[in-house]
Parts: C-alpha cells; sequence; structure tokens
C-alpha cells in the first residue's frame, strides 16, 4: 500500500482552508504542516507544526509536496523556493502578477525538472470536462461566439486585507482570469484582446469591473464583462454550484458558446441545435447534457497527487499558465493605451 503524500501549506487565509479541507479528508494525502506571517491559527485548529518562514518549514519538515496558497505577489518566489528544495507544487492562480517574473519560473521548471500545477482548479469541474467533450466532438460546428459572464457584489470587508486593494490584484487578475483560463480552454488561444477597465465603484488602486473584447485565432469572437461592485445572478460562483458558500442562482448561465451547428449555455450545459429545418425562422430544439459528478478541488487534488508521484503530466503547467496571464496583462495594457493588444501566443 502507498504511503499517503505528505503536504504542507503554504497560506492560510480562504484558500488555504479549502486545501487543508480537502487534504484532511483524502486517504492519499496527509497535512503535515503550515506557513503564514500572518497567523497560526489553522495550524492550531488542527495540531499541527506552524511556522511564519515556509522556507524554514521546507527545511524541517520536507514535505513530499507543497501546495502555495499565499498572496499572489509571493506566487512565483514561493514556488522558485519549491523548485530550489526538489519539491512539487500546486501553486494557486494567477501564476504570478507579472509576465516577466513567470517566465522566469517556467524557465526554472523546465530546467529542474521539479512539476508545478498551477490551480485554475475550474477546469478539473466535471461540467467544463463535459462542456469541453461536446464542443471538441463537433456538436456545436465552428464556434463563432463566447459569452461571458461574471458579475457580483464583494462585501466591503473582503478588501480588509490591503493586499487586495493594490497592485497584484483587482477583479482581473483575482477573478477573471479563471474566466479567460476557461475560454482558452474551451475555445483556444486568443489573438488580440480590447479592454475597457474602471474603478469607479470601489476608487481603489486597481480596477473593480472590466469590460473585454476578445478575437480568437480560430476567428471566433468573445466578451467578457465582470466586476465585483454590482448586484446580477450571472457568475460560475453563484450558477456552478461549485462552492456552497456563495448565493447560488443554478437557473442562470455565465458562459454562452454559439456555433454553426448549435449553442451552449455553462453551466447548465443546456445544448440547442436544429431538428430537420433550419434557419432562423425554425424553432431550435433544447436538450440537456449530462456530466460526471465530482468536486473541482477534490479532482484537482487527486491530479496533484498523480503529478508528484510522476504518473501524469500537470493539467496547467505554469508554461500553460502562462498564456492566460498574457492574456490579462494584455488586457490590461489595452485598457491602458486604449488600443487593440495582438497577443504573442502559440496557434
Amino acid at each position: 500500500m502507498t504511503n499517503p503524500l505528505r503536504i504542507a501549506l503554504v497560506g492560510a487565509g480562504v484558500m488555504g482552508r479549502q486545501h487543508a479541507a480537502r487534504i484532511t479528508q483524502n486517504s492519499e494525502t496527509e497535512l503535515v504542516a503550515i506557513a503564514d506571517p500572518f497567523s497560526s491559527a489553522l495550524a492550531d485548529e488542527l495540531h499541527l507544526p506552524s511556522f511564519t518562514d515556509h522556507q524554514q518549514m521546507l527545511k524541517q519538515i520536507s514535505p513530499d509536496a507543497v501546495i502555495i496558497a499565499n498572496p499572489n505577489d509571493l506566487h512565483v518566489a514561493t514556488a522558485l523556493d519549491c523548485i530550489e528544495a526538489g519539491i512539487p507544487s500546486l501553486l494557486e492562480k494567477p501564476v504570478g502578477c507579472s509576465v516577466e517574473e513567470v517566465r522566469g519560473l517556467v524557465q526554472a521548471e523546465a530546467e529542474s525538472g521539479v512539476p508545478i500545477l498551477v490551480g485554475h482548479h475550474r477546469r478539473h469541474n466535471p461540467i467544463i470536462q463535459a462542456a469541453r467533450r461536446i464542443i471538441q466532438s463537433g456538436a456545436l460546428g465552428r464556434i463563432t461566439t463566447f459569452t461571458a459572464l461574471w458579475q457580483l457584489q464583494k462585501a466591503d470587508s473582503y478588501y480588509d486585507m490591503a493586499w487586495r486593494t493594490r497592485k497584484g490584484a483587482g477583479v482581473l487578475l483575482i477573478n477573471l482570469v479563471h474566466d479567460l483560463d476557461l475560454m482558452r480552454h474551451l475555445c483556444g488561444e486568443v489573438d488580440t484582446v480590447q479592454a475597457i477597465t474602471s474603478n469607479a465603484a470601489r476608487g481603489f488602486e486597481v480596477e473593480d469591473s472590466a469590460a473585454l473584447l476578445l478575437q480568437f485565432k480560430n476567428g471566433a469572437l468573445g466578451t467578457l464583462t465582470g466586476s465585483d461592485a454590482c448586484a446580477t445572478p450571472w457568475g460560475w460562483d453563484q450558477n456552478s454550484g461549485e462552492n456552497p458558500a456563495f448565493a447560488q442562482q443554478p437557473e442562470q448561465p455565465c458562459y454562452l458558446i454559439g456555433g454553426t451547428l448549435g449553442s451552449l449555455s455553462v453551466p447548465q450545459l443546456k445544448h440547442w441545435h436544429y431538428g430537420e429545418s433550419k434557419g432562423w425562422h425554425s424553432p431550435l430544439i433544447e436538450t440537456a447534457d449530462s456530466h460526471a459528478s465530482g468536486s473541482a478541488l477534490d479532482n484537482q487534488l487527486r491530479h496533484f497527487v498523480q503529478v508528484v508521484r510522476r504518473e501524469t503530466q500537470p493539467l496547467i503547467s505554469a508554461a500553460d499558465a502562462l498564456q492566460t496571464l498574457m492574456l490579462v496583462e494584455g488586457a490590461r495594457t489595452a485598457a491602458a493605451l486604449r488600443q487593440t493588444v495582438t497577443l504573442n501566443n502559440p496557434a
């Protein structure tokens, strides 16, 4: 029988607690230590060794793997420390705050052979896996449009943590990075981006709202409209059921994907297509596609175990996540310059 994978956690905030819960519930994993410079509360609750310095934890505990869930601007430096120690890591999204620093991480990972799985966990959700299968089956024909929404109202207390109001945060990098990653995952690489951002609602250094216009390399057009300061029922967190901590509106879609043969609403997986007659005077037929059961974070953890044991390659590598970060950075540049930005993404 294989011994449980000994995992250490860096960062004991909201995501850190979610990771800790899943590690302790999984028979293949064991949480062995927690490093957080701000609080030992979670370590104390779980009766685990607590560290304020993650490097000290790596040396003393020598875990098999690390989950990195500290503030965004510390992601790359922490992952590099894990690589230097020869320890695989699951690195929470975003992979970093700048394309330049992440390029260095991609190079270090390639040279060391120490794997990194980036935590764009929605790719592990059975709903997204089913949506991707439907699209790749050709059932929708050629994709022409992708409409995405992520709009909700965060509580003012969310911003009590000052880093969330400063450069390295913002709705684009904290939230819409998820949607942009899924748009890439479902529809392919993006060629150009236009964007407008605003901080008018909250007045922080970072944006609270953004509207993006994307042209994919395959010719499809996409829009993404997001805000953390409006009261709406449209967004993955409200619609997918992935995290019950959010108020749920399961009847509402957050992604509408249109193709030449049909269309798909996500997360409901409602598939619309014509019958024998076609054209705008003919009614569309609605069918509901099914998906497997399972939690995105649980699936991600199981995948991470396989990555650490070298049984598979990371579903989202640092190089892959870099492409999503390039899209975020391109959107910010487009908004600042009021220009269309062409992305240097692979075909």
